[in-house]
Order: structure tokens, then sequence, then C-alpha cells
């Protein structure tokens, strides 16, 4: 595979970055009065204008070649057809067959034990220690088997049905477990114990810590393990742990963690809103993948966002991109969107190993609504840092909101996206002065509904293949996760006074200064 910065694309794109990086915004849309209706495009509901990008005609055309040159279109078809195109794990990456219309029979299958589940619970049948019925669930996962889940749960709380309550637990410091714990009735809370391979360090240890609390609540009968789920690839492990077969769900090798939502995985979701609603969710997905896989690419949202991204990063020079959904029940959208994207494209070689020669993955970053208005918006108006942002509005309030409040909210993110473009000239007060020509892009959701909220996920996948395609990466696998995993696990014995040979100095420094600390204690 030729690299990506010896193509000829590239050199093209190059030279004309160098002739159009002086152009202000201001000047492209005076040139051109129906920019903002003409780059614009609708896909599965979502309306996604990219006008106010420092980009012309003849730009997007470069890219476009650029990625036919990297044969975008052979790589998708081979993703939609399941070929292994993970190639550092010889696996597929099908998290598009989890929201298919004619999804396989063990994913149909999973689905309809999902389905059996929740229904059960919502009909007070669903019972765990002593006959209790469940009233709440305790999803304890890490990553993807976290982000995703909390993510959709937060932004569809409007749906939740107020049968099950869901709760959250992710980081191995005890005191998040503990928040997730408080107030919580031992005999009808219920843990989902997901693990993909049911080895998760900091996942087994919340398992382990929860199991306690059980335990010391109920006095450890003999069915406290009436009160786990496990979601995982590997059931042999779950089932030696003490879950009962017919509460273990599956998950596949060909699912990657930050894909997985669509799958059992999602459990929470649906525990949350019901069965009905999180098949909206796939629905609107599917949507997605079925525009990704026919658009042509002039018109393909995916690959747009793609190729504009890697336009600001590779020509421009851009290391971070904001996330700024409008809706606070989007909150976790940032933080969701850098696990999917940098532990994606996160990477400094390409499938055969080599150096990529170019700058990869963005910093990812962002918050909510008006809040970063009054925080870290000064420097997107007045710093030194050039950072496209993703502005995310919903159209409509969500039932029974404050409209007034909500025309508000939108009015701000218009307001935005607009200084931010076109800044205002204050030649006697600098201080005053703000210049503009920081692009965006708005993706506009007609509500925060499950198909909206599907369709919007699957555009950032789509996305993110198509980045890793161009820059020759295998953006489904995640090594770099791996090194501190296994080095933190070598450390425990040393911090329990074990002998710490093999350390480098600042290590074995500061595992004595805080052995020393507790021993103080």
């Amino acid at each position: 595979m030729t690299r990506l910065i010896d193509l000829p694309a590239w050199r093209v794109l190059r030279d004309h970055q160098s002739r159009i990086a002086s152009l202000h915004l201001r000047d492209l849309f005076a040139a051109e009065p129906d920019r903002g209706a003409r780059l614009a495009a609708q896909a599965a509901g979502l309306y996604v204008d990219y006008s106010k990008h420092r980009l012309t005609a003849e730009t997007l055309r470069l890219l476009l070649e650029l990625a036919r040159e990297r044969e975008l279109e052979r790589w998708r078809d081979r993703m939609f057809a399941g070929e292994a195109i993970n190639v550092s794990e010889g696996r597929s990456a099908r998290h598009v067959a989890l929201r298919s219309a004619t999804p396989p029979q063990e994913v149909g299958a999973a689905l309809a034990r999902m389905r059996a589940l929740v229904d059960r619970a919502h009909r007070g049948n669903l019972r765990g220690v002593n006959g209790r019925t469940v009233r709440t669930v305790v999803n304890l996962g890490i990553g993807g088997s976290d982000l995703g889940p909390r993510l959709a749960t937060r932004a569809l709380r409007a749906l939740e049905l107020g049968r099950v309550a869901t709760r959250f637990v992710t980081n191995v410091d005890p005191a998040d477990l503990d928040a997730a714990l408080d107030g919580l009735d031992p005999e009808t809370t219920f843990f989902i114990v997901a693990s993909k391979t049911f080895t998760t360090a900091e996942t087994l240890d919340n398992a382990r810590r929860a199991r306690a609390w059980l335990a010391r609540a109920l006095g450890d009968p003999p069915d406290l393990l009436a009160n786990f789920i496990a979601v995982t690839g590997n059931p042999d492990a779950a089932r030696a742990w003490g879950i009962a077969a017919e509460r273990i769900l599956p998950i596949w090798d060909w699912v990657g963690g930050r894909y997985s939502l669509w799958s059992a995985i999602g459990l929470p979701i649906a525990f949350a809103i019901g069965m009905d609603a999180f098949d909206r969710l796939r629905d609107g997905a599917r949507a997605m993948d079925e525009h990704f896989r026919t658009a042509p690419l002039e018109s393909n949202l995916p690959t747009l966002l793609a190729l504009i991204d890697i336009w600001y990063g590779d020509f421009f020079g851009a290391q971070s991109r904001a996330v700024l959904p409008y809706a606070e029940d989007l909150r976790d959208l940032p933080p969701y969107l850098q696990q999917l994207e940098m532990e994606s494209n996160g990477k400094w070689v390409d499938r055969d190993g080599r150096p990529v020669g170019c700058a990869t993955a963005p910093v990812v970053w962002g918050a909510a609504g008006t809040n970063g208005q009054h925080a870290f918006h000064q420097l997107l108006h007045q710093g030194t840092l050039l950072v496209p942002c993703d502005f995310v509005v919903p159209a409509q309030a969500s039932a029974g909101a404050d409209r007034e409040a909500h025309r508000l909210l939108v009015a701000n993110a218009l307001a935005q996206s607009a200084a931010l473009a076109f800044g205002k000239d204050e030649p006697a007060a600098p201080h005053r002065h703000y210049r503009g020509n920081q692009p965006s892009t708005s993706i506009v959701l007609p509500r925060l509904d499950p198909h909206a909220l599907g369709a919007l996920l699957a555009l950032y996948e789509h996305k993110v293949f198509v980045q890793g395609v161009v820059w020759g990466i295998n953006s489904f696998d995640q090594w770099g996760v791996e090194l501190g995993k296994a080095r933190a696990k070598a450390l425990v014995p040393a911090l329990a006074g074990e002998a710490s040979a093999g350390l480098d100095s600042s290590t074995r420094a500061l595992v004595a200064r805080i052995r020393g600390t507790r021993a103080a204690d």
C-alpha cells in the first residue's frame, strides 16, 4: 500500500491549501450567495450544514479524489460484507449487523433474549434475591461497555418508563460504586457485569465489591447471584464467577467495545426506555448505514465530514475539535466521541506497520450547550488556536419542555456558529476585535428521540471509518490500551510492599512516597 503522503492527490491538496489558506469565511460567503444552502445535505432525518468551512468547490473535489485514490468505496463494501478488515486481529468489524433489518441468527436470538428480560422486568416478573422484583439496575462496565449506554440512557431519559431505574459505575475508585449504591435496596438492585472478555480488571473489581455489598446487607443467601446479569463473550468465565446461564447475554469478537451499544451492551438503555424504543434507536442507525452504503461520495455525509476533518488536521495543523451539543441531555456526547475517535484512529502506523507520516485523530473535547460559552468559548473566539467545532442542535424541544427556553438555546447555537465564522471588526478596540474564520459544522436533529440519536451516532461511526481508510490505519484495534493495563497489574504488588525490581527511578520513588504516606496514616 502506497503511503498517504506519497500519493499524487496528497501533493495536489497540499499545493491547493497554500493557495487558499488566507481566504476568510466572510469572503467565501460574499462570493457565493447560495453557499449556506448549497453546502448542506440531509440523511436519516439529520440536516448537516458544512458551509462554514474554509474550503471551496475545488477543495471538496480534491478531497474526494483522495478518498477514491484510497479506494474508500471498496473498503466500505468490504466492511458491509463482513470481511476481516480488522487486519491486526484477523476479525471483521460487523457492528452494522447489530442494527440490520435482517440480522444474523445469533444477533436476532440475543435481541429476543434482551426483549424477554426487559419485558419481564417491566411487568414486575424479573426477580432476584428472596423473590423480590428488580427496581434498579446498576451497569458495571468501562470504555465502550459504559460510555455508549450511559450516553443513550441520559439522552433519552424523557422516554423512561419509570419501572426500572438505571445507574452506571465505571471507575475502579470505590467512591463511584459507593455513590451509585447510595439509597438502594439490595434485594431489588440488579447488577449488569458488562465485559467482553470477563477479565476487565476495573469491572470485575466493582462486581466483587457489589457482591460483597449484597452479602453484607442480606447475609449471603444461596441465591445472592440471582441479582447479577452478565453481557460477555466469555460465558464460561461468567458461569465460573457464579452467574446463571440464563442471565448471560452474548457479545461477539467482531464487535468492538466502542461500537457495541447496539448489542446486549445496550441492555441498560432497554431497561430504561423499553425494547421498542431501543429498536427505534437501531432503526435510526440503520437508516444512516443505508445512506453511507449507497449515497454518492459527493453527498455522503460521513465521507464529507471525515474529509473536512482531515483537511484541517493534515493541511492546516489543527490538533483538536470541539463538540458542542446544544442539549443538556447530550452532555455525554463529547466523552463518548473521545473514545470512538481517539481509540479508533489514535494510531501512528498504518496497516502495514509503517509510520503514517501525517497527523491522525485530533483531540476531541467539548461540553453541552451554553455552559461552554461562559468557559472555553473565549478561546474559540479570540484565542490563537484553530479549533473546528461541531454544533449538535435538536430543532424541536422534547415533549413537555419549555419551548421559549428551547428557542433561546437554539438561538445561542446559531449565534455562536455565525460569530465564530464571521467575527466582528473593532479596529479602535483590539480587545473587542473578533477575527472569525473559525470553522464549524452544524448538525440539526429534528428532535432528540431514539431514531435521531441512532442516526447521529452511526454518522460519527462511519466518519471514523472513512478517516481510517484515508489514513491507511486500522480503526478497529486498540493496542495502545494494553500497555498501561499490564503495567498497572504489575505495580499492585509493589504498592502492597513486595519487591519493586525493574521499576524506573521515578515510579520507584512514587511507590515509596505513597507507601510512606499510607504508613503515616
